[in-house]
């Protein structure tokens, strides 16, 4: 018998997954038959096309580190794998330090390094040779990976789509309204249309939707949408940076990196939003917080202005900011993925394989990912990610 699968989101973690599983790599069944639900075909509001789309391996975990490096070997394959070229720019990653945080950066590059990550440390005379357009006067240290950039994620989710279409699955545009569930399992999905979907397995990758959703089967699934502003800037002699400059994470707390002939910049939001349907990019915070921050860093940034911004939000996961994985306590074929807190984009090429070797074997296979189980948060346990940027 063909396993259904109802993927609720078409976002990239429900295009990955369909992908996967329509390779049907380890199923005792064959291949499944896979459908996919998504509110807005257009993904016009979807985090997957808002994001900075950025990837790194600078992280404080092994989990995460294996799945990110998992994702630049994928995105690097990707004319291989998906037949699209999905605009891999191998930059890296600087994150600086000041005296208060070089204890911090030290360990999280020396994991990194035990992990196999290409990470080196850099003192400020060695920052200085190297982008000799930062003010340094701060900083203690910086950690620059190699194996790390950006790339473009509608590509990404285009090659994801059509691969898995190209194998049989399907996209249906609805609004999930009800998840069915009869003794400890989910058996199906209604639409807002009153369409419903019979199902054997249901997998919520609604994103920053995903505690509504995960609420309509009854749990709990603590992750909500954190909305951040992207803004699009212009600076004049700044070519040599817009050349040289790797994504770079201010101890402030901004970033910023290349973008065509200008560059992009963001942090953290300074308030929860209120409405999270506005999607109004926060342009105070420019002229109050990114802007200083970024012209006493760079001093060429003091002419810097804001052409254009945009905004979209991170599937928070108000727990501990990582990944929510595989079903919670009661339903045992309702699985989530979702909670990636900022990156999840990089980490859905590898999170899309090991869930979809969970749901069609029953284990984690190629990647052990069993420390994002969503059941961790009901055994007490949590997963501490330092470099949530």
């Amino acid at each position: 018998m063909t396993l259904r699968v109802v993927i609720v989101g078409g976002g990239i973690m429900g295009a990955s997954l369909a992908w996967w599983l329509t390779r049907g790599a380890g199923a005792e069944a064959g291949v499944p038959a896979v459908t996919v639900i998504e509110r807005d075909p257009t993904l016009a509001r979807a985090s997957s096309m808002l994001s900075a789309a950025s990837i790194r391996q600078q992280y404080s975990t092994p989990q995460n580190i294996h799945l990110s490096r998992f994702g630049w070997e994928f995105l690097s394959a990707a004319p291989e794998l998906l037949g699209v070229d999905v605009g891999l720019k191998r930059r890296g990653y600087l994150i600086l330090a000041t005296e208060t945080g070089r204890a911090t950066l030290e360990a999280n590059t020396a994991l990194q390094q035990a992990e196999g990550v290409a990470t080196a440390l850099l003192g400020p005379e060695a920052l200085a040779r190297q982008f000799p357009w930062l003010s340094l006067g701060d900083i203690a240290l910086g950690a620059l990976g190699r194996d790390e950039g950006w790339f473009d994620p509608a590509l990404l989710h285009g090659g994801f789509r059509a691969g898995a279409r190209a194998r049989g699955a399907h996209w249906a545009e609805g609004t999930v309204t009800g998840i069915d569930v009869s003794a400890g399992r989910a058996t199906g999905v209604r639409l807002q249309d009153g369409t419903r979907l019979a199902a054997d397995v249901v997998v919520n990758a609604a994103g920053w939707q995903s505690g509504a959703v995960a609420a309509l089967a009854g749990q709990d699934l603590p992750v909500g949408p954190d909305l951040r502003t992207v803004f699009v800037l212009s600076s004049p002699d700044t070519g040599e940076i817009n050349a040289t400059a790797p994504l770079t994470v201010d101890p402030g707390g901004v970033w910023f990196r290349p973008e065509g002939r200008g560059f992009i910049a963001g942090m953290e939001a300074p308030a929860p939003a209120t409405d999270p349907w506005a999607f109004e990019p926060d342009w105070p915070q420019f002229e109050e917080s990114v802007w200083p921050l970024l012209a006493a860093r760079v001093p060429a940034f003091e002419r810097l202005r804001a052409t254009g911004a945009w905004a979209g939000h991170y599937d928070w996961n108000r727990a501990d900011q990582n990944a929510l994985l595989g079903p919670l306590p009661g339903i045992d074929n309702l699985f989530h993925m979702s909670g990636f807190s900022g990156h999840g984009l990089q980490q859905a090429a590898g999170v899309g394989r090991g869930l979809s070797e969970l749901i069609l074997t029953g284990a984690w296979q190629t990647l052990d990912l069993s420390a994002f189980a969503a059941t961790r948060l009901a055994e007490g346990r949590r997963v501490v990610e330092l470099n949530v940027i």
